[in-house]
């Protein structure tokens, strides 16, 4: 009976926008297992995306409401559902496999669940990453871009931390997943910036460790300078993270490098462009380019713009000052969705 509960877990998820694909050989079953006791999965089965309080969520189950809501509490304390704050009440939501309870899987990752997540990745060759519109999209580095190009406020990391009113980083569960699998990963662990709306929303975090703003501006200017790439959700409003990512260990990104899934991540707006007077050919920015956008096929770099993601990274450590960030043709440029409610929209339609 147990197993059942998760075939139909695992069904369910698959239908929402940010899909679950299943396997021939049943990993993600196995997955669920080690995250959901057999009666947290049949609760979460009759939830939805939208919040709602405890006794509705004990009518759909048909269980008694101070035992659902008991549930609901150990639940969500393993990070398995949201919590939200409704009027004098909390209210709870199903969140999705990836971007959802996956990534506040911290306390409990360990080298079981990352052997599980790593032949899942594999046996469905990145399914998740093949949806549209993309889970996330690139976030350029602000001092590339030169100061009369007009930027977006979601184009601006600084600007989403601007406006958060609390800050947290945690450590990326997927460098820490390659890690227990004897990756040798050689960027820092803790770079995940995460962003609250009201004020000490990680005070009492089991994952977060709370931080200032100053803070956050300061791991921002780190990761840049790690060459790590910025993204966050492929929304324009209701940015609650800021992912730091490499292709080594990043599952949104390894799509590309691994699988070749272009889409995999929505590019910036902006691509790079080079100033051949400028370059010496010193070869400086090529290890910088994780996309293996740029090469020197004779005594200057060459871009790739199909490759180029609009990261912004090469332009940090270019010598010369030969690489500036481009708009890309308005027939390349693409206005994501308003917030993650349009973005589940589209993606329900985008669906293969």
């Amino acid at each position: 009976m147990s197993g059942e509960v998760y075939r139909k877990l695992a069904q369910f998820l698959d239908k929402l926008p940010n899909r679950f694909p299943a396997t021939s050989s049943g990993v993600e079953l196995r997955m669920l297992a080690k995250l959901f006791a057999p009666e947290e999965a049949a609760l979460a089965l009759v939830m939805g995306l939208s919040p709602e309080s405890f006794q509705a969520i004990a009518e759909h189950a048909g269980c008694d409401p101070k035992e659902t809501r008991d549930s609901l509490k150990r639940m969500a304390a393993k990070g398995l559902i949201d919590l939200k704050k409704g009027e004098g009440e909390f209210l709870y939501a199903l969140r999705p496999f990836v971007v959802g309870f996956y990534e506040s899987q911290l306390p409990r990752m360990d080298t079981e669940m990352a052997v599980l997540f790593e032949q899942y990745y594999h046996e469905t060759k990145g399914g998740v990453l093949r949806s549209t519109p993309a889970l996330h999209r690139v976030i350029p580095v602000e001092k590339a871009i030169p100061v009369k190009i007009n930027i977006h406020p979601y184009e601006r990391a600084t600007e989403m931390i601007e406006h958060a009113q609390s800050w947290g980083v945690r450590e990326c569960i997927c460098r820490k997943q390659q890690h227990l699998l004897g990756k040798d990963c050689h960027h820092p662990l803790e770079t995940c910036i995460v962003l609250g709306p009201v004020k000490n929303a990680f005070d009492r975090s089991k994952v977060d460790r709370a931080i200032s703003k100053e803070e956050a501006l300061q791991i921002l200017q780190q990761t840049e300078e790690a060459g790590l790439v910025h993204s966050s959700g492929n929304y324009r409003d209701g940015h609650d993270y800021i992912c730091n990512c490499c292709t080594c260990c990043c599952g949104i990104m390894r799509g590309i490098a691994e699988y070749g899934i272009v889409s995999a991540i929505a590019h910036s707006d902006f691509h790079i462009a080079v100033d051949e007077d400028l370059c010496n050919a010193c070869e400086a920015c090529l290890s910088r380019c994780q996309f293996n956008a740029l090469s020197i096929p004779e005594s200057v770099i060459a871009a790739d713009l199909r490759r180029c993601v609009g990261c912004g990274l090469c332009v940090l450590v270019c010598p010369t000052d030969a690489l500036h960030m481009e708009r890309r043709p308005s027939d390349e440029s693409s206005i994501p969705p308003a917030d993650i409610a349009e973005w589940r929209a589209q993606r329900v339609v985008g669906r293969e």
